[in-house]
């Protein structure tokens, strides 16, 4: 095992990847810019290092700083958490070139998986129904004849994309060139590669995730499904584990499918495969996430098991000490992601200090946030700010345990998200379940 690792992230996924480390006797190294020197995460850990000015691009993308750092503190890993320089192929490279474990996939992998259409292809291949679509779109006459292909309405991606960037909607051809245009600057400006592919948008559908797990001996677990359908501009604002509209047939072939597509990749450590459900209950391989995600805590309440911990296990060449017999989905959890967002100004990005902070308690409510009273929030990086997740023995159960501890959430100082999540909860759509990606745009829900 690691005796100390480099945390290559902030916020709260940096204080939870600490926290891990610390139950499991790792030493921490934390990296911060100029604007969070006065970050949690900075005084949780047991050694830290300033890598550069606010500008994400100057410190936390900063690739030689960061491994400066990770090798004069003698560190054995990196941990890239999510985000930032987690799904960085060239960066897991220079890890293993300078003797660090790189805590996720190798390069040759996550080159593999961020390239969309390769992606596609490489399931597809091992049997996983695709979105159909035309793979790495050069310029806008190859848009132009995909577009005449796939028909409308479409939607055009960027190859190296994520977190809802690099994505733009096409319902007629005139339309076309402008989209085409501003994802690939989009996409530029966000990953450093303008390249683009196109798919059939499908509607009323409903976005499903599958965690998987898989050690370098060539074992693998599924740990069941996550409903993120509820999004806005495609950015998730809440989770939850099971699905309630997914029967047993189609959660069994979800996970053979995401098992099948491991491992044909060879695939080593955590992982989530995101599928497209539509009404008839088909489902379709939409992209996989080379590292940890943001609601991971949504499947660790459900199933018991530490994900950031068995993620540093299995980098470290330990095997799985439990098979996907053992693993059991227990109960109903709910995440919500709490945004320093205004919601009545059309949720317009806020900062600010906190002048008051009241984490809400009880039976399994978990709070991860990298907030303290009197914190000042710097504007640089993700309007993130907390995640509330609740487990119950039933769906309802959970809800409004999720709506009682929303209620009781105070972030005074800071304009944030909690009680229009508290109020979304309430809606008919979510009760049932059948909300869809669309939703919030006022499209989408499934119904009878």
């Amino acid at each position: 095992m690691f005796s100390k690792l480099l945390i290559a992230n902030r916020g709260e996924i940096a204080v939870r990847i600490i926290r891990a480390c610390k139950e499991m006797g790792i030493k921490t190294v934390a990296v911060y810019s100029q604007a969070d020197k006065d970050a949690l995460h900075v005084s949780l850990a047991d050694e830290s290092i300033c890598v550069g000015p606010a500008p994400a691009p100057l410190s936390y993308l900063n690739q030689q700083a960061i491994l400066s750092a990770a090798i004069n503190t003698d560190c054995k890993a990196v941990h890239p958490g999510y985000g930032f320089l987690s799904e960085n192929a060239d960066f897991a490279d220079l890890c293993e070139q300078n003797g660090l474990i790189f805590i996720g996939p190798s390069g040759e992998v996550i080159r593999q998986m961020g390239n969309k259409d390769e992606a596609k292809r490489t399931v597809a291949a091992a049997g996983v129904p695709v979105i159909p679509g035309r793979e790495d779109v050069k310029d806008l006459k190859e848009a132009q004849e995909a577009a005449r292909e796939i028909g409308f309405p479409l939607l055009i991606k960027a190859r190296s994309g994520g977190g809802g960037r690099g994505i733009r909607r096409v319902d007629r051809m005139e339309d076309l060139k402008n989209a085409y245009s501003t994802a690939a600057q989009e996409a530029k400006v966000n990953f450093s590669n303008p390249a683009l592919y196109m798919e059939k948008l499908l509607s009323e559908v409903k976005h499903i995730e599958v965690q998987v797990l898989c050690d370098s001996q060539g074992h693998s677990v599924t740990f069941g499904e996550r409903d993120c359908s509820m999004q806005r501009k495609h950015q998730k604002i809440l989770e939850e584990s099971p699905c309630v509209l997914l029967g047993a047939p189609q959660r069994a072939r979800l996970m053979k499918a995401a098992r099948q597509a491991v491992k044909a990749l060879r695939y080593v450590g955590v992982g989530t495969l995101e599928f497209l459900l539509d009404r008839e209950g088909n489902f379709f391989f939409m992209e996989m996430n080379t590292r940890l995600q943001v609601e991971h805590p949504v499947t660790e309440m459900v199933s018991g098991i530490d994900l950031v911990k068995w993620q540093i296990r299995v980098a470290a060449g330990l095997p799985l000490t439990f098979t996907q017999r053992d693993i059991r989905s227990q109960g109903h959890a709910i995440e919500c992601r709490i945004n320093a967002e205004d919601p009545a100004q059309g949720f317009q990005p806020a900062g600010g200090r906190v002048d008051i902070l009241h984490i809400p308690g009880g039976p399994w409510v978990r709070f991860d946030t990298a907030l303290y009273q009197g914190y000042e929030m710097p504007l640089h990086y993700d309007s993130l700010i907390a995640k509330l997740i609740v487990h119950a023995p039933t769906r309802q159960e959970a809800i409004r345990k999720m709506q009682a501890a929303l209620c009781e959430t105070v972030i005074e100082g800071v304009n944030h998200t909690a009680l229009f999540q508290a109020d979304l909860m309430g809606e008919e759509a979510f009760e049932d379940g059948s909300y869809t990606t669309e939703y919030l745009a006022g499209k989408g829900a499934f119904h009878a």
